[in-house]
Parts: C-alpha cells; sequence; structure tokens
C-alpha cells in the first residue's frame, strides 16, 4: 500500500505552499529531530567528521554533525518545493551563477559533475529550467515503488531531463550522450571496489569511482563541475557552474580520480555542513584495512 510514502508525499505537498522563510526553520526543526531519532545515521555522520575533521575540537565536530541534521532536515522538507512549486517560484528562488548555458553551444558532449551536497536536487532543477539541452542522470530505485515514481516525476517535471536506474547498459547512456545529451553525474558514492581505485579523500583511502574519468575519456567530454549550495533562511538556494576542468581526464585513471577527490575536499572545506555525510563514503576499505563504521 506505500501509505506510509503516500502520507510523506502529502505532507511535503501541504507544506510547499508555505513561504520558504517559514519551511526552513521548520526543516531545521525537523533535522533537530532526525539528529535525536535517527542513531545510525547520526554515527554514520559523526564517524565521517571525526575522519576528516581530526584537527577540530570534539565540540566543534558534534556542533557541526548537529548543523548537519537542521540542514539535512531542511533539505528534505524543501523537497516538496522542488515537485510542486510553479517553475516560476523556483526560479526566483535559485541564483544561478556561472556558465550554465555550455552545454548548449559545445561541441563536445558534457559531463556535469555534481557531487553530493544537500542541495543536489536543486541542481538538478537548475539546468533543466536554466538550458534547453534535455539531461541524463542515473539514481537509485527506492524501495517504495510509489515513492520511486513520485521522485522521477518530480525529477523530470520540467521536460528537459531522463532518468536513468543503475545497472542501465553504458551502450544506452553512450548512445543518449552522442545525440547531444549531457550527463548528469554524481561521483562521491561508494559502490564497492569493483571499478574503483583508492585515492585519499581527506587523508582516508577512498574507494573513487574509475567511471567518470573513463568515460570522459572516451566519449572526449567537457566536464564542468556544479555545486549546489543552501542559502541562508528564506534566502533559497545557489547553483554554481564553475569552469571546466583543465587537462581532465588524464592518461591515469588514478591520478584523475585523486584530482577529482581533491577537488570535492576543497569545495566540501567551504561549507562542510552541507556535504552528505550521513553516507557511508569509506565502508569499502583497501584489502587487509579493518572496517571505519561500527556493525549496525
Amino acid at each position: 500500500m506505500d501509505l506510509g510514502a503516500r502520507l510523506l508525499v502529502a505532507l511535503l505537498w501541504l507544506l510547499h505552499h508555505l513561504p520558504l522563510a517559514l519551511l526552513a526553520p521548520l526543516g531545521r526543526g525537523f533535522g533537530a529531530l532526525l539528529h535525536v531519532v535517527a542513531h545510525r545515521r547520526r554515527r554514520i555522520a559523526r564517524r565521517n567528521i571525526d575522519l576528516c575533521f581530526p584537527g577540530r575540537t570534539d565540540a566543534d565536530r558534534a556542533a557541526l554533525v548537529r548543523e548537519h541534521f537542521a540542514l539535512l532536515g531542511r533539505s528534505l522538507l524543501e523537497r516538496g518545493l522542488l515537485w510542486y512549486a510553479s517553475p516560476q517560484r523556483i526560479r526566483r528562488l535559485i541564483q544561478v551563477e556561472g556558465d550554465v548555458g555550455l552545454a548548449e553551444r559545445s561541441a563536445r558532449p558534457v559531463m556535469w559533475l555534481v557531487p553530493h551536497f544537500l542541495a543536489l536536487e536543486v541542481a538538478g532543477a537548475a539546468v533543466q529550467l536554466c538550458q534547453s539541452r534535455t539531461g541524463i542522470d542515473l539514481y537509485r530505485p527506492q524501495r517504495s515503488p510509489y515513492l520511486d515514481r513520485v521522485l522521477k516525476q518530480g525529477r523530470l517535471r520540467f521536460g528537459r531531463g531522463e532518468c536513468y536506474p543503475r545497472g542501465t547498459p553504458i551502450r544506452t547512456l553512450i548512445k543518449r550522450i552522442r545525440d547531444g545529451c549531457p550527463l548528469f553525474y554524481m561521483p562521491d558514492q561508494d559502490f564497492g571496489a569493483r571499478e574503483s581505485v583508492f585515492v585519499p579523500f581527506f587523508g582516508v583511502p577512498t574507494a573513487t569511482l574509475e567511471a567518470p574519468s573513463k568515460l570522459a575519456r572516451l566519449l572526449d567530454m567537457v566536464v564542468q563541475p556544479v555545486i549546489a549550495e543552501m542559502l541562508p533562511g528564506g534566502q533559497g538556494w545557489r547553483v554554481r557552474f564553475l569552469q571546466p576542468l583543465q587537462d581532465w581526464p588524464g592518461d591515469d585513471v588514478t591520478a584523475d580520480a585523486a584530482r577529482l577527490n581533491a577537488f570535492i575536499e576543497a569545495q566540501v572545506r567551504q561549507m562542510p555542513a552541507q556535504y552528505l555525510w550521513v553516507h557511508q563514503r569509506f565502508k569499502t576499505r583497501p584489502p587487509g584495512e579493518p572496517p571505519l563504521y561500527a556493525p549496525d
């Protein structure tokens, strides 16, 4: 019946009518509740932050975890705005910086490289609202068929996107890219040791996908980072279309992965509370190394 998912979606629909100046503090309150009740995710976030910021005091790291959950709550409730608010309203709430039209002008295929910041879904809306090319992305299907359908409808509602589940044959993606579709690629999750290399991320050896480098080299792609940021209170979001990476990819997949992680790390240091710390980024370990997370 997916009753819980239907109630959640109904709540998001109701809340999207609120001004963002009211919705934002509600979201922070929801995040504070999650910090109390979501024990496993809180432990994961704290472990990640301990590993990445060992030079900070214990109190500073605890405060960073609390702020992360406050923003996580905001991002979850604000999802309703992205799914149901008018395009005009969403445009007013997104501040776009940089060369958003690069994919429209480029003679070469474009990869939008989008790290997992909490406003990542806003980046997806921005690329659809601000340029005319149909972008494609990969997603992990939800356990709830109803929620999966709603999520896809929300992501594709502006008519300039296509979502493919992970595991889609690579030839399908290559064909769409060669047809002129930019690729919206999220490079910083742990999908295991297969087709990954271990390179540092905040000094921790981290399983990092080879695919962005290999695909960009195969198709001679322009790789443009896109960084999404939540702004304070009711100010909305900022999406920055940065200059394309220079001399990337190179000839060495491992060096490419290390450079990519260094770039993402530099972005995280600018707004550390907004990175997706509740994901087990360091779950896969090099051979012989013990786990970094306590058993569930």
